[in-house]
């Protein structure tokens, strides 16, 4: 079973929009998940524009993928990477922690990440 940062069970992020890299509304990763779909955000207008503007259009729908497109306040399932970038660059989205797979705090401290931490 996959654990969250506290080593408890991990908790859904969001199945409306449904997300994860089994889009099963986890995020659940293995080694076929290269971008490491790790990190339960609570999404931001500000992190959605520098998303886009670094060619990640995370707001656009594209149903040929079944992607609804999203807006301020959806919980996704981010790439580890994209994160850490935006974090660099002053536009990390808040982090929903029981939902962030425990693989994160291999890269960045339990207490940087709590730093994080989505009000709920």
């Amino acid at each position: 079973m996959a654990k969250n940062i506290w080593g408890t069970p991990l908790q859904p992020c969001s199945t409306r929009p449904m997300t994860g890299f089994f889009r099963d509304g986890c995020c659940n990763t293995t080694q076929q998940d290269r971008g490491m779909h790790t990190v339960c955000a609570v999404m931001t207008d500000d992190f959605l524009i520098y998303s886009r503007s670094m060619g990640n259009d995370l707001i656009t729908p594209r149903p040929e993928f079944d992607f609804p497109g999203l807006k301020a306040g959806d919980r996704w399932c981010l790439c580890l990477g994209r994160w850490m970038e935006a974090r660099d660059a002053g536009f990390a989205p808040p982090v929903v922690l029981d939902a962030t797979h425990a693989s994160v705090t291999e890269f960045l401290d339990k207490e940087i990440w709590q730093s994080y931490a989505a009000t709920l």
